[in-house]
């Protein structure tokens, strides 16, 4: 987490008059050595950064260099915090955490202490995905090739990927990058990974095309759906479909329209409404139904009559 690091350690700088590596290098938990590194490439971002040797000594920012603060608004940093925090909920270490406290400017002016926006990206699973996120995160930095085992509805596989992004939708956290064995850009859930390994292997950063995120393009709508849902039921439409999908009947009952993206998923879905729902399209889909509620009755039909 390099520009983490060297956002905090400029953050020290324009707070204190002087420091010391040793002081840079214990709050940071790395070496001096890098912590001269990154010094070094401070100064070559044009930050006026001197050190002085001996009694008194140490590591400053040339006098009258400051940073124009104005240029953040309040909201600005609220926005700012809001961000951290957020990234804090699925770190393992809290590394920004600290670092939110470092940056936090003293003046109330900037930061007035009450807070409008709180995220949470970590998942129900939280303690599986901080080390997996923290891993990937290091792995894109130093460019090197993840080997893993993925697991999906199409089967499992082993993969190993030139990784590019950590993405965060639907709830959920995926990794973009160039699979070896599908020579072309996937994007892996975090969840369905496991045995996740940093090969000794670099490679060459590619013309990455940004990921596409759309919902139509990630799950095609294919299949028409049309059922009719108990009132009961109405707050599921509205969360997953929106409050446009469906129509009220007469008898109060509900009338949704709606498309999925593969059949597998959809009995799924259809199944967890249990009697809330009753689909009239597609056919095919109403005989499969059957079967599953006729084989759930034989799995547990002879244990009722025991």
């Amino acid at each position: 987490m390099k520009i983490d690091r060297l956002i905090g350690i400029l953050s020290v700088l324009l707070q204190k008059e002087k420091t010391t590596a040793p002081e840079l290098a214990e709050r940071f938990e790395v070496s001096r050595r890098t912590i001269n590194r990154d010094i070094e490439n401070l100064c070559k971002a044009g930050i006026p950064i001197q050190t002085s040797q001996g009694a008194g000594g140490g590591i400053s920012i040339m006098e009258g260099f400051s940073m124009d603060r104005t240029l953040l608004t309040s909201k600005d940093m609220k926005m700012i915090l809001a961000g951290l925090r957020s990234l804090d909920s699925v770190s393992g270490s809290h590394y920004y955490g600290q670092l939110m406290e470092k940056i936090k400017p003293g003046s109330s002016d900037i930061v007035t202490g009450s807070d409008a926006i709180l995220i949470d990206l970590s998942s129900w699973n939280k303690d599986a995905i901080a080390p997996k996120v923290s891993f990937i995160q290091d792995a894109i930095e130093a460019r090197t090739i993840l080997d893993f085992d993925y697991y999906a509805p199409s089967g499992d596989t082993h993969r190993e990927i030139e990784p590019y992004y950590l993405i965060f939708k639907w709830s959920s956290w995926y990794v973009y990058g160039f699979c070896l064995m599908r020579q072309d850009f996937r994007m892996f859930k975090l969840n369905r990974m496991s045995e996740i390994r940093c090969m000794e292997r670099h490679f060459e950063m590619r013309n990455v095309p940004a990921p596409d995120l759309s919902i139509d393009r990630l799950y095609p709508p294919e299949i028409k759906v049309k059922a009719i849902v108990e009132p009961k039921m109405k707050w599921r439409l509205i969360e997953e479909f929106g409050p446009e999908c469906f129509t009220v009947r007469d008898d109060g009952r509900l009338l949704f329209s709606g498309f999925y993206s593969d059949e597998d998923s959809l009995l799924v879905w259809l199944l967890t409404f249990g009697d809330q729902m009753k689909l009239l399209e597609p056919d095919l889909l109403k005989e499969k139904l059957l079967n599953i509620a006729n084989n759930i009755k034989k799995i547990y039909g002879d244990d009722l009559h025991e």
